[in-house]
Parts: C-alpha cells; structure tokens; sequence
C-alpha cells in the first residue's frame, strides 16, 4: 500500500504507466471516493525542472467537463514523490473501448459522435488557455458513464502539454508514434536530424487519426508488418499521402501504397456521417502546413456535424436505412436535395409514408415540420421511377477471419480468437441489419399498398356516383316526341349531348372496372406482405448467431487471461488446444447460419421485392391512366353542361316569342292538330340542366382525386 496525506492505494490497482509515471486507482481516507493518483518515478525528476512542474500548471488552468479534473497535488510519505490526485474515469480509456472485440471495425455512429463532441470540446478549451497537448490519442481520451447511462470522454495525461499560443512554434517532441504528425515522426521516430518547428496543429494531425481509429477500429496509416516494424514505410505513408487521401497501407512486402479516400465499407458509420466526416479527415490529415486546416476551421466543422438532426429514411427502391443530417433552420427543399445524394432519386420522384401515412413534404417549408425518425421508425421513400432494388451493400465477415496457428502461442491465439470475434460481432450486427431490412421493405410496402387501395376506393365511389347522375341524364323519350316543335335544331343537339353522355357513362364503367381489379390485385399482395412479415419475425438467426458469441467470448476471455502466463502446464496446454478446436467449430457454425440463414433470405426477399415493386409500379401506372380517362370524362361533361346551358337560354328565349304568337293564334278558328306547349319541353331541359350540373360538379372532385394519383393520394402537410 502507498499514500500521500489524503489518499491511499495498492499496487495492484494500476490504471496505466507510461515512461516517466503510473497511474493507480485510490481513494480518498476520510470519504472513500475513488480517484486517480499519477505518481512520478525517478526517470520524471531527471527531466528540467520547468517540464516536471508544466503539468501541475496546465491542470491547474483547466477547468472543463470534457478535461480531466485535477484534484490537488501531494507527495508520497516516504520518497516524498510527487502525486496528481486526479478525476476517477472507472470505463478505462477509448483506446480500452476500441480494443474490445465488439468495436474491432469501429463504435456505433451514436457513440462515435459522443466522441467526436467530446474531444472536439476538451480541444476547444485547450486552444481557449492557450494549450497544446501533444499527444492526442485513444489512450488519453478516458470514458465515465454518466447519471443517465451515457458516455463521457475527457482529455488526460498533460505530461507532454505546454503553453502555446496558435501563431507560436515548439521544437521539443513528445507523443505517441503512429499519431505523430510527420514532421514530428522524422526527427522522433527515425532519428533524422533536422531543424523544423512545430505549431499548434500538431494535435489536428492526432486528432484526426484518433477519429479515423475510432471509426473505423483501426490507424490509418499502416505499412507492411505494422507501424512498429516497418518505421521506413511508414514514414513514406504519412510523407506522400496525396492530397484528400485520409488512409494509406501497405498490404504486401515490398508491394504498392494503396490510398483510400474514403472509410471503408466495414465501417458502422452512416453514408450520411461519414459524407460530413471525410472532408474533416481529409484537412486535418495533411502534412504540409500551409494547407492544413487551422483550430478554428476544425471546430466550425464539427460544431456543424453536431448542430445536425438525424432523419431516418427507408429507401424502397434500395431496401436500405439513410441517415440524411441537416439543420432544423434548412428548408425541406434541402432536406430533398441531400436525400437525393445519398438515394439517386430526383426530388421530383421522391414520395413519403411515415407510420402507414402519406407525408406531403412541401419544398419551402421548414425541415423541422418532418417528422420525428428513428431507425425503427423512419420515413419510407417511394421513388416514381421504378429501379431494380440493389440492397444493402457489405463485407462478408468471413474475410476478415484469422486462423489459429497449428503449435501453442499464447499470444498469438488471444490475437487470432481477438479477431475472429471481431468477425462474429459484425456478422451479428449485419444479420440484424440485414431483417431489419426485410421488415421495413415489407412493411413500407404494405403501407404503400393501403394508400393505393384507400385512393382507388374513394375514386370507385366518385365514379359510381357519377355514372349514378349519368344514367338519370340519359332518358330523352321526351326530347323525341317533341321533334316537330319549334326548335327542332335545339332537340337534335340536345340528341347528341345524350349521346355523348352515353359514351362518357360506358368509359366510366371501364374505369370502375380497372379499378376494381387493381383492387383484387393489391389486395392479394397485401395479404402476401402479412405472411412473409409473419416469417421474419418468426426467424431466429439472430438468436442462433448471438449463442455462438456468447460461447465464443467465454473462451477469448481465458486465452486473455492465459496470454499473461509465461506458458502453460501440460494438461493445460491440452485443454489450451480443445478451446482452440471448440471456438473454431462456434466460428464456423455462427458463419454457416450468417450465410445461410441471414444472407440467402435476405437475397431472396431482394428479388421477391424486385417483382412485387414492378407489379406496384404497373398498377400504379394503370391507375394513373384511368384517372387521365375520368379526367377526360369530366372535361367533356363540363363543355356538355356549357352547350346545354346555351341550348336553355334559345329555348327560353322560343318560349317568349311562342307565347306572343300563342295570344294572336287565339283569334283564329281552332285546327284539328293541336301544337303541343313548349313549356313541356323547357321544363325538361332545365331538369336535365340541373342534373348535369351535378354530374359536372362529381366529375370536378373526381378529376382533383385522379390527378393525385400521379404523386400518391394527396394527405395532410407534415
């Protein structure tokens, strides 16, 4: 046990050593709270004195929830070393994190942004006092859960921070080798001498291969052999990278450099994040000075990722989940154009349902009108445009697999089993993903389904009603009675509206029975999407594949522990070599069930999809068509209404002069064929006149409702 004054702590409880010290988990005498104790050893008092005292005065100037606290300052009772009682971060270090098997290709796009706006905030507090750290990396970002269960980065270990001002230079040199800037790297690592100066941007250059590492669960820059072994490569790596390049390696002896200027495709971040993260990457991550972003750039950029909200959207045609950040001041015009980026589909083509709706999203309105998403909940994108669905796109985990070597290495197998259950836990997250997938197909589809069958049900029932009032219109046994009254040009017109009027009742008929049948067919799809949803929930591949992990871990965490051990016992060793042969049928059963279970249904459904989705469109289109007939039919009713309304007015105008005529007549004798009243004959136009009036007012409504089919029944604004 050692102690200052205050606080005690044993030996075995180290955290963490470096060169000059070591980092013990204490607590406090009086109240038992834990903290940290970084306590010197001799090598430290070797150093000036001004840089053994730098730390106690950057700590001292720190004050931010993203930093480290700094408690106070004591010494050790006997050697009278001097102690930094520090914040207690009990969740290890970022690098502890991304060491975990779980995060061998990355963190999870949520807790990659806690680190990007952790970090992002301890650094910008830093330039605020003037600090350069100069050895920004994951093992000096510590990780505390917070009351709510969230994670907390803070910024440690100032050993190497120094007072500098953003246009002053250092010509000292600390840090860690593989996120070194590469000025910094020639003189540190190779041993070369030269006279360079370095500034404040050193940190950009680490904090950028510390986002790339934390994103992708690996460095950047990586030679043959590893950063260690191959120093030469290395250095041409991080000396030659071309400009925009954000990871350079190299894959063989001897072979090629290889530049990426993109994250890889194992990465768990969304197409959406990393759109906004690359540029960042790319400007941080570049040798020569005068081209490298400065702090304020940094900061703006990052600040305008975090100010982002996420909105979740189901592409149809893709059958992949987007995630689309934008700023809640954006317009939905703009919302459109980066969904357009990400999906291909034109923003005149794109249309939305959300929970079983249909969302108008108007092109000037506010993006915070949309709709509140999750990944469970997203907005389903209908592209117009009918496209094969590709899916989603993915490594297979079983590329990334090591094998076991055939003799005992304790090391070497902690490493490969390390790997392998890298392998399983992103096998597992892609199974998800992967019926994530089918049930969000199926379920947009199946909302889809419904709006068409609730829009071909209010369109029947506007053109049953209409083809109601068009047979009423059509009995004209009066008209033809009437033939030798005045006015006979005015009955043969009338004639033909009745004709017309026929035919306009016979393409209606048509039209109800087209719709009819659309509706037979969507609703025999439907009830195919209910069982195929019934049989991905019904799978159990997820289940299947997170057995085989949880085994598979129980067994890496022995090799972790027997990796410690200079060697094994005999019947150790024996029992060594069965986890070995164990842990290699779980990996290959969990691949097994990942292949057949996970990734053929899924390629299957991709084709179901690609029929039922053409089989949506063609009806679709169909209906847009007889939604054009009823249209036509509602022009030509109106013109029908406008000519009988003139025929009316002759015909009243012939009522009038009859009527004079009628007065003389009553002089003369009466003849023996009485001319019938033209009265009758008025009266029936004008009822025909009302009834077509009501016909023209359906087919109006009915024409609106059609017109909608060419964008998806028209709903509430969201």
């Amino acid at each position: 046990m050692l102690s200052t004054v205050n606080y005690l702590w044993h030996t075995d409880d180290l955290l963490g050593q470096g060169a000059t010290a070591s980092v013990y988990k204490a607590r406090n005498k009086k109240s038992g709270e834990l903290v940290a104790v970084k306590v010197f050893n001799t090598a430290s008092y070797l150093r000036p004195r001004e840089v053994q005292g730098r730390e106690f005065e950057v700590l001292r100037k720190l004050n931010h929830p993203n930093i480290v606290k700094l408690f106070a300052v004591e010494e050790t009772g006997n050697s009278r070393q001097k102690v930094l009682v520090m914040e207690y971060c009990s969740s290890g270090s970022l690098l502890s994190v991304l060491e975990s098997p779980e995060h061998s290709f990355g963190l999870p796009e949520e807790e990659f942004l806690v680190v990007l706006r952790c970090v992002a905030a301890g650094m910008n507090h830093l330039r605020e006092n003037g600090i350069v750290h100069r050895d920004i990396k994951p093992g000096n970002i510590m990780r505390l859960v917070g009351g709510e269960g969230q994670s907390i980065y803070k910024l440690t270990d100032f050993g190497a921070a120094r007072e500098l001002d953003d246009d002053e230079q250092f010509v000292s040199v600390y840090g860690t080798e593989e996120y070194l800037h590469p000025d910094m790297y020639e003189r540190a690592v190779l041993r070369k001498p030269q006279q360079k100066a370095f500034g404040v941007t050193v940190d950009l250059w680490s904090t950028g291969v510390t986002l790339y590492h934390a994103a992708t669960g690996s460095l950047p820059f990586v030679p043959f052999g590893g950063p260690r072994r191959n120093k030469e490569i290395m250095y041409r790596i991080i000396t030659e990278k071309p400009a925009g390049a954000i990871a350079g390696t190299q894959k063989r002896e001897n072979g090629p450099l290889e530049w990426s200027y993109t994250l890889p495709i194992t990465c768990q971040l969304s197409m959406g994040l990393q759109s906004q993260l690359v540029p960042i990457l790319a400007n941080i991550l570049e040798v020569e000075q005068a081209k490298c972003w400065g702090f304020d750039q940094f900061f703006a950029e990052t600040s305008d990722i975090l100010q982002r909200v996420v909105v979740h959207v189901f592409s149809l045609s893709q059958v992949v989940l987007h995630h689309v950040y934008i700023h809640v001041h954006n317009t939905v015009a703009i919302f459109l154009e980066a969904v357009y980026e990400q999906t291909s589909v034109a923003p005149q083509h794109q249309e939305y349902l959300f929970e079983g709706h249909c969302c108008v999203l108007k092109p000037n309105l506010s993006a915070k009108h949309i709709a509140h998403t999750t990944a469970s909940s997203p907005l389903v994108l209908f592209s117009i445009a009918n496209e094969t669905p590709k899916g989603l796109a993915f490594r297979d985990p079983a590329l990334d697999i090591p094998k076991f070597v055939p003799k005992v290495d304790l090391q070497a197998d902690y490493n490969t089993a390390k790997g392998v259950l890298g392998a399983g836990y992103q096998a597992l997250r892609l199974a998800r993903t992967l019926l994530a997938g089918q049930e969000l197909t199926l379920r947009g589809l199946h909302w889809f389904l419904e709006v068409l069958q609730a829009s071909c049900k209010r369109t029947l029932e506007v053109t049953r009603v209409a083809l109601l009032f068009l047979s009423s219109s059509l009995g004209t046994e009066r008209l033809s009675d009437m033939a030798e009254v005045r006015g006979t040009q005015e009955l043969r017109r009338a004639t033909e509206l009745r004709t017309q009027l026929r035919a306009l009742a016979e393409v209606l008929s048509r039209c109800s029975h087209n719709i009819t049948e659309a509706q037979m067919s969507m609703g025999h799809l439907s009830l195919e999407l209910a069982k195929n949803r019934d049989q991905v929930h019904e799978d159990r591949s997820i289940q299947q594949i997170q057995c085989c992990l949880d085994k598979m871990y129980l067994t890496y965490k022995q090799f972790r522990k027997s990796r410690m051990r200079p060697g094994l016992g005999y019947n150790e060793e024996q029992i060594h070599k069965l986890d070995k042969v164990n842990f290699s049928h779980l990996a290959k059963r969990l691949l097994k069930v990942f292949q057949e279970e996970c990734v053929q249904k899924y390629q299957a459904s991709l084709v179901a999809h690609g029929k039922r989705m053409r089989e949506v469109h063609d009806t679709r289109n169909h209906l847009c068509q007889v939604g054009c007939s009823v249209a036509a039919c509602s022009t030509k009713a109106q013109e029908a209404q406008e000519s009988l309304s003139k025929i009316l007015d002759q015909l009243s105008h012939q009522l009038l002069q009859d009527r004079a005529e009628g007065a003389e007549a009553s002089l003369l004798p009466v003849t023996a064929y009485p001319i019938p009243a033209p009265m009758d004959l008025v009266l029936h136009m004008q009822e025909l006149y009302e009834e077509m009036k009501l016909v023209a007012f359906d087919l109006q409504d009915n024409n609106r409702i059609i017109e909608g089919l060419n964008r998806v029944p028209s709903a509430p604004d969201v």
